[in-house]
């Protein structure tokens, strides 16, 4: 057998053996630090006794309401919780295919209305809570998904305009799409949330409908070149065929090309559903306090427990690893 095989094969293995060994001291210590040393209680004194030594979970457990509903009324956060827990069942449930497209689409129909009937309040004897107060896991969940709703029939029309024989919608398209996506979120989200009022009659939008409209259409720019990859990945003989079918323009699109292209840029399109998800953390910078702003909500004020920033970005760095692990392996 060749000597550089048996070399190659050789450190393979002490590799395998090695790096094992290496590694143990390092995980053992981040074990200990995490689970056997740590503190689980809301308790301030035992958190500061164990500090350096191992985590202090209490300040979750001191902290949870803040950090997964914000600046929600706290008599009210059996709303919110009730609108998370659906919208991620459904969010799952739609990703795993559960439901057929039509009673999905039903679904969702339903329960964006619904959703905001009840977060927003005002009928029977619930208390009325503005947008501006909306926070946490729940809006996190409502701007992504929404958001990526809303982008997306206008991404199909980006990108189809992008392939269209007429040249001032082709500019146009090209024009909007590549403008949008050499621009950063952060400076999207300032002119809408401080320059767009200035221009807008009377008080205009509030700041969480000119939030979710800039990253809709933000994130169209980027769908619209994910689409148009699974577009080109359409074999041109399918609309050819179903142009010798005697189908329209509109036709051919609905119902031979865009399915195909759709399947073909799937794991594409839930990559950048899980961006989104994730990116909705910069509308901290406008005073919506999701998720990530919420942990900062929480922690910014309380002088007792400031110094426990570390285990609440672990916290909450686990709850986005949940939602988009979780969709990435349920996306069928």
């Amino acid at each position: 057998m060749n000597t550089n095989l048996l070399l190659h094969r050789f450190f393979n293995g002490f590799l395998w053996l090695a790096l094992p060994l290496l590694l143990a001291p390092v995980a053992w210590t981040l074990v200990d630090w995490a689970v056997f040393s740590a503190v689980f209680s809301p308790d301030l004194q035992a958190c500061q006794q164990a500090a350096g030594q191992g985590a202090c979970w209490g300040v979750v457990a001191e902290k949870w309401r803040v950090i997964v509903f914000g600046r929600y009324p706290v008599p009210e956060q059996w709303r919110a919780a009730t609108v998370l827990v659906l919208w991620s069942a459904l969010l799952f449930a739609t990703a795993a295919r559960v439901f057929k497209s039509k009673t999905a689409f039903s679904l969702w129909a339903l329960l964006l209305p619904a959703s905001a009937v009840l977060l927003h309040g005002g009928f029977a004897d619930l208390a009325v809570v503005p947008t501006n107060l909306w926070g946490g896991l729940p809006l996190t969940l409502i701007l992504s998904t929404v958001g990526f709703a809303m982008a997306l029939p206008l991404a199909v029309l980006l990108a189809l305009g992008r392939q269209s024989a007429v040249a001032p919608l082709r500019r146009f398209c090209i024009a909007y799409i590549e403008l949008l996506r050499a621009l950063p979120l952060v400076t999207v989200l300032f002119l809408a949330a401080f320059v767009l009022p200035l221009w807008l009659p009377g008080e205009g939008l509030d700041l969480f409908t000119r939030v979710l409209l800039t990253i809709s259409l933000f994130s169209a720019a980027y769908l619209a070149e994910v689409l148009r990859g699974g577009l080109q990945a359409v074999p041109q003989g399918q609309g050819q065929a179903a142009k010798a079918l005697g189908l329209n323009v509109v036709q051919r699109n609905v119902h031979v090309v865009l399915p195909q292209a759709i399947q073909a840029c799937l794991p594409s399109l839930t990559n950048s559903f899980v961006t989104l998800f994730k990116e909705c953390s910069l509308v901290t910078i406008v005073a919506l306090f999701e998720l990530t702003g919420a942990l900062s909500l929480a922690l910014a004020g309380d002088v007792q427990w400031r110094s426990f920033y570390l285990e609440g970005y672990l916290f909450i760095g686990l709850v986005y690893w949940a939602y988009c692990f979780g969709l990435s392996k349920t996306v069928k």
